[in-house]
């Protein structure tokens, strides 16, 4: 391998890493200010997005040119197709964060609505699992990710809940209509980033040790991954 090609690598995964970390702040404020009915840092989410959609571009061109100008196999092939997945995934989860802060600042009676049925429940158990997935790419931790793959079936089982809790108060106040269709959406969009943190698991598990998970295939009970468990700031009410 010659010296540039292991220099494009280095820094295609640095940015990576960059925007995994810029992806999980815009997250992280997404939720605290729904939490909070802070319109001032939905704002600021908002107003980032465009920071989250350069970066991916500039990865997906980087990609391109290495795959272009070289000839990857083994694990540096494995490296570049993981990269274009996972950038992929991170940008849509910049998305929602950007949508829920919207909600935010466009829709107060959402917010209120999200405080009744209590959110909180499944943005924290969201907000973690993106966290460790992202943790387990940083440190080619394939266990780490083999154990936050679980978790997707518990956050699916909430929000089945949860849409039941939003749609029964609408069908008992018409008033609310309007604020529960909007929350129904950001709902969804919850659902979503924790199953782009469970692709993004899974890729790790492909990068580091060459094997295809697809369908959530670990069992329940090696789970060491706990997402009951406090976390500071993201789920703070």
């Amino acid at each position: 391998m010659n010296r540039t090609f292991e220099e494009d690598l280095d820094k295609l995964r640095t940015r990576l890493v960059r925007m995994g970390s810029l992806v999980e702040e815009q997250m992280e404020f997404a939720i605290r200010a729904l939490n909070e009915g802070n319109a001032e840092l939905a704002k600021i989410v908002t107003e980032r997005d465009d920071k989250v959609d350069k970066l991916d571009l500039k990865i997906d061109k980087q990609c391109q040119r290495i795959f272009a100008l070289n000839q990857p196999v083994a694990s540096d092939l494995r490296l570049l197709l993981t990269a274009v997945k996972i950038n992929n995934e991170l940008e849509r989860i910049g998305d929602m964060a950007s949508e829920l802060a919207s909600m935010v600042i466009h829709t107060p009676a959402s917010v209120e609505m999200a405080r009744r049925i209590n959110f909180s429940r499944i943005t924290s158990i969201m907000f973690k699992m993106l966290k460790a997935s992202l943790d387990a790419f940083i440190n080619n931790d394939p266990e780490m990710a083999a154990h936050i793959l679980p978790t997707d079936s518990t956050v699916d089982t909430l929000y089945d809940s949860l849409r039941s809790e939003v749609v029964e108060l609408m069908k008992s106040d018409v008033s609310l209509i309007d604020a529960g269709a909007t929350l129904l959406i950001a709902l969804h969009d919850v659902e979503r980033v924790a199953d782009h943190a469970t692709n993004i698991a899974e890729n790790v598990i492909f990068l580091v040790e060459a094997k295809l998970v697809r369908h959530r295939a670990v069992n329940d009970e090696q789970s060491a991954f706990n997402p009951m468990e406090p976390m500071a700031d993201a789920d703070n009410d």
